[in-house]
């Protein structure tokens, strides 16, 4: 009974984040900083799909010219479907996946 337990504990919390972190870097310098983050999706079974979902994030600068400060990040975005802004990498990973119908 504490195993079947386990594994229905396993199977509720393993849906919540159904994708795996391929790569994360972070390129630039300045005005021209950005996050990226790629993940690869999981079927519904489980199992790790060829879909991935490259992610990024650019500094935000405020001000003009050689004034600039740039010291906070603007939202992330889908590369493939920029339209949504999220406010963290996993809720843009999340959303990716499912749009392509995994996890």
């Amino acid at each position: 009974m504490k195993k079947i337990f386990l594994f229905m504990l396993f199977i509720m919390c393993g849906n919540a984040f159904a994708y795996s972190v391929i790569s994360t870097k972070e390129f630039g310098a300045g005005d021209a900083k950005n996050q990226n983050v790629i993940v690869k999706c999981t079927t519904d079974n489980g199992k790790m799909s060829d879909e991935i979902c490259s992610l990024r994030r650019y500094v935000k600068c405020n001000g003009a010219d050689k004034k600039s400060k740039c010291d906070s990040w603007q939202p992330w975005r889908d590369l493939r479907d920029s339209d949504k802004p999220y406010s963290d990498w996993k809720s843009a990973a999340s959303a990716c996946c499912k749009k392509k119908g995994l996890r």
